[in-house]
C-alpha cells in the first residue's frame, strides 16, 4: 500500500483540502446531470454515489484524524448512508495508507524523545495496521513481541477546526436545528480529545480488561507503561485476523455462536454493570485467535452512562413501557426525545416514529435469547433507516432530538448489532451476563 510521506496539519490546509474535495464532488454532480439523461435514474444514481464516496474517502483519510474518524462513524451507520458509502468509509476502521517509514521514525522520536530502537531490540517502521488516528507497529525486546500505537501528528490539535469544517455536513445530514445543537458536537470533541490521549487509554484498557477477565472466550493484551507516552500506547502483539476477514470465510456456526456470545456478554456487562462502555464496536478492534477466542482493542473510546439517563433509555426497552402510551411519553421527555416548545405536529411524528424504531430495534431484549443472524431483522431496520431518511415531512422538522449520551451509546448499539449480524451469530442468551 502506498505511504503517506506527510499530512496537512494547519487549518488552512485542511480547510483547502475539504475545499478541493468539494469541487471534485460538483464536478460529479455535473456528470450525474448528463448521465440520466442517457441511462436510467437509479444507474446514474449509483455512479454518482461511487464517484463522491471515492473522492472525500481520498481526502479524509490524506487528512486523517477526526476527519477521518468521522467517516469511520458513518460507515457504521449502514441504515442511513447509501452503500457505496458505507463500502468505501468501511476502509477507514483498519486498512488507510500508512505514514511513510521516515515519517514513522521522526514521529516517535517527537513523541517520546527517543529513536525506537533506542528502546527496543527490533522495532519495523513499516505499519502493520493503520487506521484514524494512529497506525501500529511490530517490536520486539528480549524476545518478546509488543504492537507499538503510534499517534498521527498533528491529530490532537486539528480536533475542534476538523469538527468546525465536518459541522455543516453533520447539521445538513441529520437536519439538527436550534440553539441547543452545540452540545452535540462537544460531546464528539470531548470524546476525540480523550480517544487522542494514550495515556488515558492505557488506565481504561487496563481498568475494562480487569473488570472483563471474567468472561469466557475473551482475551486482551497487557500494556507497558514503561514503553508508552501520551501519543505512542505499546501493548502485547496479539495474533489473529480482524473479526471481517474471519466472517468472510467461517462456516462454523458453532464458532460463531461461541464468539457471538462473549461479544455480547462483554457488552452488556460493561452496560449494565460497569456504566462505562467501549463506544467503538467496528470490526477493527476485534480480532479472532486461532482458538475462536475473541480479542478486545482500542479502549481509547469509552463512554460513562450516567444513572439519570440509563434508567430511562433500558425503561423504553421494555416492552411494557412501549405498549403503554402514557409511561412512553413520558420517557420521550426524560430523554429529551420530545421537546417542551414542540408543536402538536412535532409530538404526534416524533411519538409514531420513535414507537416504531423502538418496537423494533429493541426486539433482542424481549425474549430470553435471539437469533442475529436473520436477515428479516436488520432488512427491517435497513428499509425503517432509508424510509425516515427519505422522509420530507421529517426534514420539514427540527432534528435536535434527544440527550447528548445517544451519540455513543445508540453508535455502540448499532455498531454491536452489525457485528453480531456480521458473525451470523444464532441463539445468543441476552441475560447471560447476570450469571457470569
Amino acid at each position: 500500500m502506498k505511504t503517506i510521506d506527510s499530512i496537512p496539519m494547519t487549518k488552512i490546509s485542511r480547510a483547502s483540502k475539504l475545499v478541493s474535495t468539494g469541487a471534485k464532488v460538483g464536478v460529479n454532480y455535473l456528470k450525474y446531470y448528463g448521465d440520466k439523461m442517457v441511462n436510467s435514474k437509479e444507474d446514474a444514481k449509483e455512479r454518482l454515489n461511487q464517484n463522491n464516496a471515492e473522492d472525500i474517502y481520498d481526502s479524509l483519510k490524506t487528512l486523517k484524524g477526526s476527519a477521518l474518524k468521522v467517516a469511520q462513524m458513518l460507515s457504521m451507520e449502514k441504515s442511513i448512508l447509501p452503500q457505496a458509502y458505507v463500502e468505501k468509509f468501511s476502509l477507514s476502521q483498519f486498512s488507510v495508507p500508512p505514514l511513510s517509514p521516515p515519517l514513522v521514525i521522526k514521529t516517535f522520536k517527537k513523541y517520546f524523545g527517543k529513536h525506537p530502537e533506542d528502546i527496543f531490540d527490533t522495532f519495523n517502521a513499516t505499519s502493520v495496521n493503520a487506521a484514524s488516528i494512529g497506525q501500529v507497529h511490530m517490536a520486539e525486546k528480549n524476545g518478546k513481541k509488543f504492537a507499538v500505537k503510534i499517534q498521527y501528528p498533528g491529530v490532537a490539535e486539528s480536533i475542534a477546526s476538523d469538527l468546525a469544517l465536518v459541522k455543516p455536513i453533520a447539521i445538513k445530514m441529520f437536519n439538527i436545528k436550534g440553539k441547543d445543537s452545540d452540545k452535540y458536537f462537544k460531546e464528539v470533541e470531548n470524546k476525540l480529545t480523550e480517544e487522542t490521549n494514550y495515556i488515558l487509554e492505557i488506565a481504561q484498557s487496563k481498568e475494562i480488561a480487569e473488570a472483563c477477565k471474567h468472561i469466557p472466550n475473551l482475551e486482551f493484551p497487557e500494556y507497558y507503561e514503561a514503553f508508552s507516552s501520551e501519543r505512542i500506547i505499546t501493548m502485547d502483539f496479539m495474533k489473529g485476523e480482524h473479526l471481517s476477514e474471519f466472517t468472510a470465510h467461517n462456516t462454523d456456526q458453532v464458532k460463531a455462536n461461541k464468539l457471538g456470545q462473549a461479544l455480547w456478554d462483554f457488552y452488556m456487562f460493561q452496560i449494565h454493570t460497569l456504566k462505562k462502555v467501549h463506544a467503538d464496536p467496528h470490526p477493527g478492534n476485534f480480532l479472532i485467535a486461532k482458538d475462536a477466542k475473541l480479542i478486545a482493542l482500542d479502549f481509547g473510546c469509552m463512554k460513562m452512562i450516567p444513572e439519570d439517563f440509563y434508567v430511562p433509555y433500558f425503561e423504553l426497552a421494555d416492552k411494557t413501557c412501549i405498549e403503554n402510551p402514557t409511561r412512553f411519553t413520558e420517557k420521550l421527555y426524560q430523554l429529551e426525545i420530545l421537546r417542551q416548545d414542540d408543536s402538536e405536529e412535532e409530538i404526534k411524528f416524533f411519538s409514531a416514529m420513535f414507537h416504531e424504531l423502538l418496537s423494533l430495534f429493541t426486539q433482542p431484549f424481549h425474549s430470553e435469547s435471539f437469533d442475529f443472524s436473520d436477515p428479516a431483522f436488520f432488512n427491517q431496520i435497513t428499509e425503517m433507516g432509508q424510509r425516515y431518511s427519505k422522509s420530507t415531512e421529517l426534514k420539514n422538522m427540527n432534528g435536535n432530538r434527544g440527550s447528548k449520551h445517544f451519540i455513543y451509546i445508540n453508535r455502540t448499539f448499532f455498531g454491536l448489532y452489525n457485528l453480531m449480524f456480521d458473525l451470523k451469530a444464532q441463539n445468543i442468551k441476552i441475560n447471560n451476563f447476570k450469571n457470569l
